[in-house]
């Protein structure tokens, strides 16, 4: 008779067939417009499915920040040079710092058998787009100009001179974003969960078809071990 543990490794091995070629995620959206709640609950939810590319960045890291957890730290010098070798598939300058997502950042997740995210601005989209990544573009935006104002103001992170700026960026960030064809989905952040919903159904509708195979029910195989016929449920991913 087959053992359990074969099962499991059939399972196992089902699970990881699935999540090979599978499209990575461009997920865009201003400051303030909830990308970053969104993306904590698809990969609390998700954890085995989907994997973060861990972004460079040339600024100094912020309390409680952990280099090559929350970015990759770096110098202007050394990320430039990285530049020019081609090792980088988007950068952008903000406030006099350079970010970018490199190739290698991207691979790290493909190997690892999970579906790449990658959270970039405008800037990082527009240069993806030139790349052959392929991935599902997302933008994720806040219901107003002033709701996004609030919601920035309520950090009390930044001076009235940085927030004005960020405000004008939100701005050409939400004219790109809206503009047919550029993103695959428009989602506005009024309601987490509302909105995390629509993310998730997007999600479930796009990648279990031909591009990434995920099925967001369970999976009944019929076994024919002779001479015992079993069901194994193998639930995968979704």
């Amino acid at each position: 008779m087959a053992s359990l543990s074969c099962f499991r490794t059939l399972a196992l091995g089902a699970c990881n067939m699935f999540h090979k070629g599978s499209r990575p995620l461009v997920l865009c959206g201003p400051s303030g417009s909830g990308k970053s709640t969104l993306l904590k609950k698809l990969f609390e939810e998700f954890p085995d499915t989907f994997g973060y590319s861990v972004s460079h960045t040339t600024r100094s890291p912020r309390p409680g920040e952990e280099d090559g957890k929350h970015y990759h730290f770096t110098t202007k010098d050394k990320m430039q040079k990285q530049i020019e070798q081609d090792e980088f598939l988007e950068t952008a300058t903000f406030s006099g710092n350079m970010y970018g997502t490199s190739k290698r950042a991207v691979e790290e997740v493909q190997k690892a058998g999970k579906i790449c995210v990658l959270d970039v601005e405008v800037q990082g989209v527009k240069q993806i787009k030139q790349s052959s990544l392929d991935p599902l573009y997302i933008f994720i935006k806040a219901p107003s100009i002033e709701e996004l104002e609030k919601r920035l103001r309520a950090r009390k992170t930044e001076t009235e001179d940085a927030l004005q700026r960020r405000l004008s960026i939100a701005r050409l960030e939400i004219e790109y974003g809206e503009k047919p064809g550029n993103f695959d989905i428009v989602i506005e952040n009024d309601n987490v969960s509302k909105a995390y919903e629509k993310l998730r159904d997007f999600l479930m509708s796009n990648l279990k078809q031909g591009d990434a195979g995920i099925i967001n029910s369970a999976y009944v195989l019929y076994v024919n071990y002779y001479p015992y016929n079993c069901y194994v449920y193998l639930y995968l991913c979704f």
